[in-house]
């Protein structure tokens, strides 16, 4: 099995994954704040900037759009998603097979799993043949590893990240995509949790450029492995800005204030 590091997902061990399933996820409400954003090719653009080491979309978006950038971007193809119009207990459905996605060119796969719903028993065994057939071809898996459920009251609960992260290692994930656990103390924690699994920081809804800067540094100070992020990136109007600014705080280890210019 090839290592982690061997691939072009990683860089110097950690990662920048740039997120573009939100059209699918979130809707055209998504783009309302930057109504250009809705070509993908604009945001295929962003994918290009060097502090960029994969760039996370569905297979439609793959199909249309990969073949221009192929040579600029690395593929993580979105294996499964859901639309928010979906009202019922958390639920994300296969959209792609780990065949398909080599075939678009896909450096790495993705798959998002809801622990703690109802059909946590399902989303597990699908989990499990993407991880096979991935192990098989030699190509990463990142887990978006998201507690949801009736029963389950507060997903961001230190322990709860901490099974999260501890989800994506027993599972066979390579990278496990996970939502900051309030404080840089829990992360560390979810970090130790994960074992050899990389972890990585969700980028979350939009905020300022200085917080969300300082929550990446937090975030990398307690062992993460960088972050996949995509509103807090391509939301912005000056996205290459930020991207220069995460790639000083991610691979460089400037803090936020070093890494914003004047």
């Amino acid at each position: 099995m090839r290592s982690l590091s061997e691939t072009p997902l990683v860089r110097d061990g950690k990662s920048i994954i740039l997120a573009h399933d939100h059209g699918l996820e979130h809707g055209p409400t998504a783009f309302s704040e930057v109504p250009e954003r809705l070509d993908p090719e604009t945001v295929f653009e962003m994918a290009t900037h060097d502090a960029v080491t994969g760039f996370a979309v569905q297979k439609g978006l793959a199909e249309t759009y990969y073949p221009s950038y192929e040579d600029d971007v690395n593929l993580l193809a979105k294996l499964n998603g859901t639309s928010s119009l979906w009202m019922g207990e958390p639920y994300s459905p296969q959209t792609c097979s780990v065949e398909y996605a080599l075939e678009l060119g896909a450096d790495a796969v993705g798959y998002t799993v809801y622990p703690g719903t109802n059909r946590e028993p399902e989303m597990f065994e699908e989990f499990r043949t993407v991880q096979e057939q991935a192990r098989k071809q030699d190509v990463p898996v990142a887990m978006w590893s998201y507690p949801r459920g009736q029963a389950l009251k507060e997903h961001r609960k230190p322990d709860v990240i901490s099974y999260a992260t501890r989800i994506a290692l027993e599972l066979g994930a390579d990278i496990a995509k996970v939502k900051y656990p309030r404080s840089g103390e829990a992360m560390a924690t979810a970090v130790d949790a994960a074992g050899d699994v990389n972890v990585v920081l969700s980028g979350g809804s939009k905020t300022s450029d200085y917080e969300f800067l300082s929550l990446v540094e937090t975030a990398m100070n307690a062992g993460a492995s960088g972050l996949a992020v995509g509103r807090n990136v391509w939301q912005r109007d000056n996205p290459e800005r930020i991207l220069d600014a995460l790639e000083a705080v991610v691979f460089d280890g400037a803090t936020a204030d070093e890494a914003l210019p004047e």
